[in-house]
């Protein structure tokens, strides 16, 4: 099996290298991450400068590819330039920080998962529930499960596996949870500060209003110690108001007759 790395905490962080260092005891990893922090960037990817790649060594080794890029822009490089065939699955993380509910909209980590769905790779997303994490042992064990998983039992095109993992030793792990995308977010606040020079600046901070209870979402199942496995694809068609809005009729709204209602 060979399976394509990346993540949008850097390549130098310790979420991506536990990652890796428990994948390559089931396939042969290739590493392609962005040269330096990329949080928070959701799918962007570069299109007004050139894309540098660099070879990134850990201990003395070859570890993968630097990107000063976008974690999007790293797996598609990653697949279309820098790996000689398509990987068979593509994991993102391991991130430092959970990415539930809405909060997956922004996160680079999903984003490179995403990405790897759109080109047909099967893709996995994994993270930690806090972003002073001390030990990934559980969650890189968690990631290796489900890659053997996924690469045994496939997922359908375009959808990928967004998986959170608490920040508790295993012991204190309740159990692993098929959920759905909860509804909690972040209420941001742009908190006005003043720099050493008397000028002006704001600091994004906020907090996060939880509205998922059922065990079935997945914020509620990682606030309660689970393991939450959601998967998601890119579809954003609302199928429900798709359907109710049949009844508009909007193929008429361009006709003559309309444009004189709406002028008188």
């Amino acid at each position: 099996m060979k399976i394509l790395v990346s993540n949008d905490d850097g390549i130098d962080s310790a979420g991506i290298q536990a990652l890796v260092k428990s994948l390559r005891e089931i396939a042969d990893v290739t590493v392609v991450a962005p040269h330096q922090e990329q949080s928070a960037v959701g799918h962007a990817i570069t299109m007004q400068t050139p894309l540098r790649v660099f070879e990134y060594h850990k201990d003395g080794k070859f570890f993968g590819y630097a990107i000063d890029g976008t974690p999007a822009d790293c797996v598609k490089i990653g697949i279309r330039n820098l790996m000689t065939e398509p990987p068979d699955l593509m994991v993102s993380g391991i991130n430092h920080g959970s990415n539930t509910a809405i909060n997956i909209i922004y996160s680079g980590t999903v984003s490179a998962a995403r990405e790897a769905a759109i080109m047909d790779v099967p893709s996995i997303a994994i993270s930690v529930t806090s972003h002073s994490v001390k030990d990934f042992s559980f969650a890189a064990k968690v990631a290796k499960i489900l890659a053997l998983e996924v690469h045994q039992k496939g997922l359908p095109k375009g959808t990928m596996l967004n998986v959170n993992v608490p920040n508790l030793p295993e012991e204190e792990i309740a159990g692993i949870l098929l959920t759905k995308q909860g509804k909690s977010k972040w209420d941001d606040i742009y908190e006005k500060r003043v720099d050493p020079y008397g000028r002006n600046y704001y600091w994004l901070t906020g907090n996060l209003v939880e509205v998922d209870h059922s065990l079935e979402y997945d914020q509620a199942a990682i606030r309660n110690n689970y393991v939450s496995v959601t998967p998601i694809h890119f579809d954003l068609t609302d199928y429900k108001t798709f359907e109710e809005m049949k009844q508009w009729k909007i193929e008429n709204l361009l006709n003559a007759k309309a444009y004189r209602d709406i002028s008188n």
